[in-house]
């Protein structure tokens, strides 16, 4: 198809009503075209069994129909899949399908590539290609669950958008992605089974913040303390550890909602004692939960998880302090499937 024709599921509900009742097609038509883009998942319009051809036929001479497929797949040896998407244009994204206690989350991706360039992360290393449409957003999703449901006989338990790139420098299809896949008319998921991750861009979390969102925040930290930040972060020299604090206490007291603070632990750079009681102290403004993870790593980087011994001392740390605080174990490391190893695909040893 051209480039120039409109991407159906670019298109509301009602606008496709109103485009079918111009083509003189029944109306109802048009509700059975939705229920197949959104509800039924279908990847073209001759799935779309219970139209007539000659409907089908304008269909595919009016729109295009850009789906992302599952370009590859690798299983970890503790059952996580981690998936390349192919995207109508070539690009490609990565997703997770993560397992455990008879649940399943899928970590998806917001962005082809990421601009922030993290220094502990890999997808920074790629650089930023485009933002993805909120459709090819909910294709990760929509796949992630069929794999789900063929893998372990159960839909998606939750979502995180804590793939590859920043989600909100991709606000409005980010949110509009949440907004189908919750649409009791598409994935009927619960928002409160949705996490958005960022490392914390301040206009975008109160913009957030005035939507009343209904799913749950995260934010990626890594360190309370500015230098330290800045070097891992370098999107911290222009949005300060003072100013996302800010952001986040009107976050708080607009929405009364409780959020994520997601910390990677690097050996002897921001595992101290120092460096507890700065996190400790950030946290102090509003009420979270504290994730603590171990560095992943990433071909070419220098840095090293800490020993158990460190990650126990910084917790206990942290506990003594009244914080809510967790060790999150890493999935699928095996395969590059862990946090801030999406990049490349690797074969399983």
């Amino acid at each position: 198809m051209s480039g120039e024709t409109t991407d159906i599921r670019s298109l509301s509900a009602i606008e496709i009503g109103e485009l079918f009742v111009k083509n003189s097609e029944k109306p109802f038509r048009a509700k059975q075209v939705y229920e197949w883009l959104w509800k039924k998942g279908c990847r073209s319009f001759d799935e779309m069994t219970n139209l007539p051809r000659e409907t089908r036929k304008w269909l595919t001479d009016t729109f295009s129909f850009h789906t992302a497929a599952i370009d590859r797949e690798v299983i970890s040896r503790d059952g996580t899949v981690k998936c390349t998407f192919l995207l109508h244009d070539g690009s490609k994204v990565e997703g997770v399908l993560i397992p455990a206690h008879g649940r399943t989350t899928a970590c998806i991706s917001s962005q082809v590539g990421c601009p922030l360039n993290c220094l502990f992360c890999a997808t920074g290393h790629l650089g930023f290609t485009r933002n993805l449409h909120f459709f090819e957003i909910f294709d990760q999703v929509s796949l992630l669950n069929q794999l789900s449901l063929k893998q372990h006989n159960i839909p998606l338990s939750n979502i995180v958008y804590m793939g590859m790139g920043e989600p909100l420098l991709n606000y409005e299809e980010v949110m509009a992605s949440i907004q189908k896949i919750t649409d009791p008319e598409s994935m009927a998921m619960s928002p409160q089974r949705i996490t958005v991750s960022s490392v914390g861009i301040p206009e975008m979390i109160l913009r957030m913040a005035g939507e009343n969102p209904r799913f749950h925040f995260a934010l990626s930290l890594h360190s309370a303390i500015q230098e330290k930040r800045c070097k891992i972060i370098p999107v911290s020299r222009k949005y300060t550890l003072e100013q996302v604090k800010e952001a986040l206490i009107a976050y708080h007291k607009q929405t009364g909602k409780r959020f994520t603070i997601e910390y990677i632990l690097f050996n002897r750079f921001n595992d101290g004692p120092e460096d507890a009681l700065a996190l400790a102290k950030f946290c102090k403004s509003f009420p979270v939960k504290i994730n603590l993870i171990t560095y992943n790593r990433v071909p070419g980087d220098e840095w090293q998880s800490p020993e158990l011994p460190r990650v126990n001392a910084f917790k206990e740390l942290l506990d003594k302090r009244n914080m809510v605080v967790n060790i999150r174990k890493s999935r699928g490391q095996d395969i590059e499937a862990a946090c801030g190893q999406l990049a490349g695909m690797k074969n399983p040893e």
